[in-house]
């Protein structure tokens, strides 16, 4: 369109003027624009949701048009005085088809990057372990706690190793070889369990200088080598280097049946060294080869803190000191290596372990009356919590005693007791 020439020299300045307005605003959105793309490019790039994108892109977007207005009713302003221009207009339109085909684009990568965020990841919280190597110390059959915890993190993907007490290596061996654990070993998707070594183990030994001669002629001791606790933990790192989870599954009280009081200076200090001092020993000498933030349990009971007529022979004071053990533990590995140190204060299970004790086909029907969950405990349990407690989602937990026992441990008295017997207590009816 041409201009009168009397108003030409008005027109150019004043179109100079709407169009450096116009290109100014354009920077300014630009720089913004392109500084959010970069910034949903980064939240997507992590797996976050972007739910908050569109909704924000909107907003940008009213912004704009609110400002789009603005410079039209400029240019309306110009127009009743015949000062449109050509330039204007297509500064305008051409920031338009620019801004809408990028909202466009915008909108599929906000959408594609949603939904593969879905398609990777599943809508349960899982408890993965692959890439992980755990080392369980004490597992010499199929129907104990450390089978039970070895599966769960065999489940979850870790490698497995474990030790094995020297006395029962051959038989454990044996039965893993010709399928007897098969059964036992099978997973959640229908694979069996995978042991990729076996090392035999007898943690009441921190190195071959303290077994004494009669062990060391020990007919079931013999043929076995590098089974002292130091000597397990250089067997392991020249085999595999390093391990992230260390589980001790251990504990012996040789007098357990005995009454505190008739309990000898001897009976006592073994149990202490067999169930508690153990596990200090195992972890200071496996400490230089757990993985920075790896985990490290143990297993505890409630006559730590509880009377349990019965279990005697200094267990009661052996799983006291564990349970102290772990919290100083916590503290030293966690502030040398970031590894976290909880235990497992477990209910009763029919384990061969456990029917030493002789009465805890007991124990398991007190349990069944008077915790607040009134089932049998199972292995599987106890195993699944040790997963959790070896994986991601408990790392911010250390130092602590986890009961994994239906309840028990919350009672203050037996409801099964007679003086009970008026009130109307809930009780399980299947």
């Amino acid at each position: 369109m041409k201009l009168p020439p009397k108003k030409k020299h008005l027109l150019s300045s004043e179109a100079h003027s709407v169009a450096l307005k116009i290109l100014a605003f354009t920077l300014a959105l630009s720089i913004a624009k392109r500084f959010y793309l970069l910034k949903m490019a980064t939240t997507a790039a992590s797996g976050l949701q972007m739910a908050t994108a569109r909704p924000c892109f909107s907003s940008s977007r009213r912004v704009f048009r609110s400002g789009a207005a603005m410079l039209h009713g400029n240019v309306k302003v110009v127009s009743s005085s015949k000062l449109s221009s050509v330039c204007h207009k297509s500064s305008v339109q051409t920031f338009q088809r620019s801004f809408t085909s990028s909202s466009l684009k915008m909108s599929k990568f906000v959408t594609k990057a949603m939904a593969g965020s879905s398609e990777n990841k599943s809508s349960r919280l899982p408890i993965n372990l692959k890439g992980k190597r755990a080392f369980i110390a004490g597992v010499a059959d199929d129907n104990g706690y450390g089978w039970a915890i070895a599966k769960s993190l065999a489940a979850a993907g870790a490698e497995i190793l474990v030790g094995t007490w020297v006395p029962a290596l051959n038989i454990f061996e044996s039965s893993l070889r010709r399928g007897k654990f098969d059964e036992s070993r099978v997973l959640p998707d229908g694979s069996l369990m995978e042991i990729t070594k076996v090392y035999p183990l007898d943690a009441v030994f921190d190195n071959p200088d303290d077994v004494p001669e009669e062990v060391k002629a020990n007919k079931r001791y013999a043929g076995s080598s590098n089974w002292t606790v130091q000597e397990a933990a250089e067997a392991v790192k020249n085999d595999f280097g390093s391990i992230d989870i260390l589980v001790h599954s251990l504990a012996n009280g040789p007098e357990v049946t005995k009454p505190l009081l008739e309990t000898s200076r001897k009976g006592y200090l073994a149990a202490i060294s067999a169930s508690s001092y153990s596990y200090v020993s195992l972890l200071k000498h496996f400490l230089p080869i757990i993985n920075p933030g790896g985990s490290s349990l143990s297993l505890t009971y409630i006559a730590s803190e509880r009377i349990i007529p019965g279990y005697g022979g200094g267990m009661s004071s052996a799983k006291a000191a564990l349970e102290s053990d772990t919290r100083v533990l916590a503290f030293e590995a966690g502030r040398k290596k970031k590894i976290r140190v909880n235990t497992i204060s477990a209910g009763p299970l029919r384990s061969r372990a456990a029917k030493a004790i002789g009465f805890i086909d007991m124990m398991i029907d007190y349990s069944l009356v008077n915790a607040p969950l009134q089932k049998e405990l199972s292995a599987e349990e106890i195993g699944n919590t040790a997963a959790f407690l070896a994986s991601p989602l408990a790392s911010a937990i250390t130092g602590s005693v986890i009961y994994v026992d239906n309840g028990l441990n919350t009672m203050g008295v037996g409801v099964d007791s007679p003086i009970f017997e008026k009130l109307d207590i809930p009780k399980d009816q299947h």
